[in-house]
């Protein structure tokens, strides 16, 4: 098939782009490059795709209608994948408008895109963040989402809304997965498990909010592409509407458009997280417990039932063998 992947040179676009790659698929991946985070380990992750024939690379931002068209004419897509953003919860505090920019304008950009491409399925990119600091665990797709706790969420909140119109009113088959922090080998800088190794490795403290008793529903990165390849054929329509005992389906009345969770709804503490990060370097981490910063959340559980009804899967690997597969990554990396 063909694919048009926007975020390739980012964590899960690049993990996403090479297994279809590995499966004989043609890809193009577009990104903005921007220095949110060193721009050397983005351009790295953009070198390895580009070792493989079926990838071509094409560099723009979101916001540029024209770039897009550009990559949209090298790809011809049956399938776009919308996985860039300007991502983070707290940066979303120091810069907004680069969430209006990315998220917003940006994604408006590729729902028009797809319309004028007629693609198969448009799949995007969403977070358990929109889901803000809900009492009922776990969190099931039908649940409100309409108090986000930071603009990054309620962008990404936006973004499912504007599709789910787009869907309507031209017939575009959507996806919308809502991710649960993802992690793993080739992840971002500004996150926890890598800010983790790299400051235990060098034996300074680690900052741990909300004194260490939040809960997280992590998510191994290739669990997570794992789901989202199996999705790829199921565009929503009535054909593949789920009936099973217990599942709510999110297939719209108005449209083909359907939101899922892609989380293994098993969330784990902080702290057991910290602890498996020791056991894998080896060392002992230096704990700095400080209160809960603005905008989190205690905890992110997600209910993977209607995952497990489309696909047969649910994301699996545990946090110490995700972890331990991060370290070693981390230690090339650095070397």
């Amino acid at each position: 098939m063909r694919f048009l992947i926007t975020g390739t040179a980012g964590f899960i676009g690049f993990h996403l782009a090479r297994r279809l790659l590995d499966a004989g698929h043609f890809v193009v991946g577009f990104d903005g490059m921007t220095p949110y985070y060193d721009v050397r380990l983005k351009e790295a992750r953009h070198a390895l795709l580009e070792r493989t024939n079926g990838f071509r690379a094409v560099i723009g931002q979101l916001e540029d209608p024209a770039a897009l068209r550009q990559a949209a004419e090298l790809a011809e897509p049956e399938v776009i994948i919308h996985l860039a953003a300007q991502a983070g919860v707290r940066y979303s505090l120091e810069n907004p408008k680069a969430y209006v920019d990315a998220n917003l304008t940006g994604s408006w950009n590729v729902l028009e895109l797809a319309k004028q491409c007629e693609v198969k399925h448009l799949m995007l990119a969403s977070t358990s963040s929109v889901y803000g600091a809900n009492d009922k665990v776990p969190f099931a797709e039908c649940d409100r989402t309409d108090e986000p706790l930071t603009l990054y969420a309620a962008t990404k909140k936006a973004m499912e809304a504007m599709a789910h119109s787009y869907a309507h009113l031209w017939k575009i088959p959507t996806t919308a997965f809502r991710f649960f922090t993802v992690y793993g080998p080739w992840g971002r800088p500004d996150m926890a498990l890598f800010k983790f190794v790299n400051a235990i490795e060098k034996g300074e403290p680690i900052d741990v909010y909300g004194e260490g008793n939040m809960r997280r529903d992590f998510t191994y990165v290739e669990d997570l592409v794992e789901a989202i390849v199996r999705l790829v054929p199921l565009a929503p329509d009535e054909g593949n509407r789920v009936t099973a005992e217990g599942v709510t389906d999110t297939l719209s009345k108005q449209g083909p458009f359907r939101i899922v969770n892609i989380g293994g709804g098993q969330p784990v503490g902080l702290l057991d997280f910290i602890s498996a990060i020791e056991r894998a370097l080896g060392k002992t981490a230096v704990r700095n417990l400080l209160p809960m910063q603005k905008g989190d959340v205690p905890q992110t559980y997600a209910a993977p039932d209607l995952l497990r009804a489309l696909t047969g899967y649910v994301p699996e690997t545990d946090v110490p063998r995700g972890v331990q597969n991060f370290v070693e990554w981390y230690k090339t990396w650095k070397s």
